[in-house]
């Protein structure tokens, strides 16, 4: 009877676990994703996935989590609050993946293939494809959804892609291996992992206006929930640098060794990171700068918090 009781006990503690709240990430060097629970800072479970998880992606409607497999070349769909796998959709490499904010599109930067698809993003049929070189990396909307910006990891460019004529409205020399893009205040902001900086474009005619310095391999931008702040991740220097949003300006930084990548922002204020390069997450404290690491797969990129899902 006592071994039956724990038995049960411990079927029970995942989903105990994700009630109080739980993280996803993507273990992009060993194909799967790791659950942890966010008040114990305990690894639950693994999930096996195809081949190269590397980023995830809310439905419009808040109900399903996508999880992109570039190499398995397909979408795996969950549930966002208890991770269960729904579903398996054919995608080509899906590498960066977003849904444009009218909902219109669902937009694949295919990395390896050099090409941006647009798909429904109900049927997730294929409406239209763009052959650009090379590595389509990340990417950006403009708020009324008329045009997604890409950067183009090989050969220091960025695209814009107008999503009303369905054309390339403009391509635009930037830094070297551009990474992260964001739209913030009328602008576009590109970080560069070759040059250690960040470039401030026009969207409309892809001009540079401004550039600074964050750090070495400057790769990825992340506004705060109140949107005052922006995260800038310097994945070689193993830095966190906190940019005020409105003018650029450096506020503080953070030092986190092993490659910070990814980050998603907790209800308690706690920031999380994947630590690419020592196979961990952080949490990072904004208020202390304390950070707690936690072990997961090899070369974690992605990053969910469930707290960011429809509760139930």
């Amino acid at each position: 009877m006592r071994r039956l009781f724990l038995l049960l006990f411990s079927l029970a503690l995942p989903a105990a676990a994700h009630a109080a709240g739980a993280v996803l990430v993507m273990n992009s060097g060993e194909a799967s994703l790791s659950v942890i629970d966010m008040s114990t800072r305990q690894e639950l479970r693994r999930i096996p996935v195809l081949r190269e998880p590397h980023h995830t992606m809310l439905t419009p409607d808040r109900k399903e989590l996508l999880v992109g497999d570039t190499v398995g070349n397909e979408v795996l769909v969950f549930d966002p609050n208890s991770f269960e796998l729904k579903r398996r959709i054919p995608i080509a490499d899906p590498y960066q993946i977003g849904f444009s904010p009218d909902a219109k599109y669902f937009v694949v930067n295919a990395l390896a293939r050099a090409q941006v698809d647009l798909y429904d993003p109900v049927t997730f049929k294929l409406i239209k494809r763009f052959p650009l070189k090379s590595m389509p990396s990340h990417m950006a909307f403009a708020p009324d959804s008329s045009a997604v910006f890409i950067t183009l990891q090989g050969t220091a460019k960025l695209a814009a892609i107008d999503l009303k004529a369905l054309t390339v409205r403009w391509i635009a020399d930037t830094g070297p291996a551009p990474a992260g893009v964001l739209w913030n205040r009328g602008k576009l902001l590109v970080a560069n992992m070759g040059s250690d900086d960040v470039w401030v474009l026009d969207p409309a005619t892809g001009k540079t206006e401004r550039k600074f310095r964050t750090g070495k391999g400057a790769h990825q931008l992340f506004p705060s929930p109140d949107g005052k702040l922006i995260y800038v991740n310097n994945r070689i220097e193993s830095t966190a640098v906190v940019l005020d949003s409105t003018t650029l300006n450096q506020i503080r930084s953070y030092k986190l060794p092993g490659g910070p990548d990814d980050i998603e922002f907790a209800p308690d204020g706690k920031v999380w990171f994947t630590l690419r390069f020592v196979h961990k997450t952080a949490v990072l404290d904004p208020a202390t700068g304390s950070i707690e690491t936690i072990s997961v797969g090899r070369s974690p990129h992605g990053i969910f918090l469930n707290s960011k899902a429809t509760p139930k």
